[in-house]
């Protein structure tokens, strides 16, 4: 077995703690430093990786031969610079997409990475899933004839404004990327033409949800439907997420709530009906697959290209949106929202009765 990649974590919020945690679980990797600037995150990630050196220096991180890779897991706005120190430095990159704050930016960054030699992923981490391995080796089985259509709906009471993921952009490009990846790794095609629509919510200018439809270069249909308006206020909050592929001969349809995804396969010859762990972000398997890579494996990790086309083309899918959008409600709303938002998160914190 070959000696653990020597790895460090730059920006530790959720994702930056994630992925420090599934490189530390993985015999493959070695996690000697992280490194933030909140000195009371700090002190957290002392008492979390005992042994891993901990700091708010990130140019020594990036300048030290001996460390191999860094996951940049700060926000968009940030990581260019990171990425071209770590490149430069001869060091392969994981990092939290999108990989830049603007199109252009993304655009010149992925010309140096594609020039670099070096092994860059970034977390599209729907391409890490069990169940869409199942499902795609279902469509090249065959049981479904040719793929027709591809559907994707990814609707939760989630993200709101001011959430502090503004150098993401609007939920349809921070979190629609996601899925505007799905139909085009699905469809294994370009995008050839799309209608995007949209409603703003509380007198916000960014819609808060985004329907988009359209075909690609194959002649394959898709849709994708996603938002952060799925009954904000409703007593009991629930989601709507899945994805249906329809094809000449069958169909697949899946569906998850976060915790249990639910697969049915209709093929002409074969009926399943299969359950598999969510996974969250699947950091593990990103884990996994970079280090493969870099050992000399293959490269089964998502590439910094398939990001910078979903960045890309789901900004222009927001814009189209944006333009004649319908609206709903008013600013005082989203008080309404954040205040029933709370309200729910007490009644989960509160001891059960007896």
């Amino acid at each position: 077995m070959s000696n653990p990649l020597k790895v460090a974590v730059i920006g530790a919020g959720r994702m930056g703690r994630r992925t420090a945690q599934a490189v530390a679980d993985d015999p493959a990797w070695e996690l000697v430093a992280i490194s933030d600037l909140n000195p009371e995150v700090r002190v957290e990630l002392n008492d979390a990786f005992p042994g891993v050196r901990v700091t708010d220096d990130t140019p020594t991180i990036l300048s030290d031969s001996t460390i191999e890779a860094v996951a940049i897991t700060t926000l968009a706005d940030v990581r260019p610079a990171l990425m071209r120190e770590a490149l430069a430095s001869g060091k392969h990159v994981w990092a939290e997409k999108p990989i830049a704050a603007t199109v252009e930016e993304e655009a010149q960054l992925l010309e140096l990475i594609e020039c670099s030699g070096l092994h860059v992923c970034v977390n599209l981490f729907n391409r890490n899933g069990q169940y869409h391995e199942r499902m795609q080796a279902f469509i090249a089985s065959g049981e479904i004839g040719d793929l027709a259509s591809i559907r994707v709906r990814h609707q939760t009471p989630g993200l709101l404004p001011g959430g502090g993921h503004e150098p993401e952009g609007p939920p349809f490009h921070n979190c629609g990327m996601h899925y505007v990846d799905v139909v085009r790794w699905y469809a294994g095609s370009e995008f050839r033409d799309w209608d995007a629509r949209g409603i703003c919510f509380w007198g916000h200018p960014d819609p808060w949800w985004v329907d988009v439809h359209g075909t690609f270069e194959n002649d394959i249909f898709f849709q994708v439907t996603n938002g952060f308006n799925f009954g904000q206020e409703a007593d009991s909050p629930r989601t709507s997420c899945g994805l249906e592929i329809m094809g000449t001969k069958g169909v697949i349809v899946m569906e998850h709530d976060f915790k249990t995804v639910t697969v049915d396969l209709r093929g002409h010859t074969q009926t399943h009906l299969e359950r598999f762990p969510y996974g969250g972000k699947k950091v593990d398997v990103m884990a996994r697959r970079l280090a493969e890579a870099i050992q000399g494996g293959p490269v089964r990790y998502p590439t910094a290209r398939d990001s910078v086309v979903a960045s890309r083309v789901s900004w222009q899918m927001l814009e189209q949106a944006a333009r004649n959008p319908s609206r709903w409600g008013k600013p005082g709303d989203l008080d309404h929202v954040l205040a029933h938002r709370e309200k729910l998160r007490q009644r989960e914190a509160a001891p059960a009765p007896g």
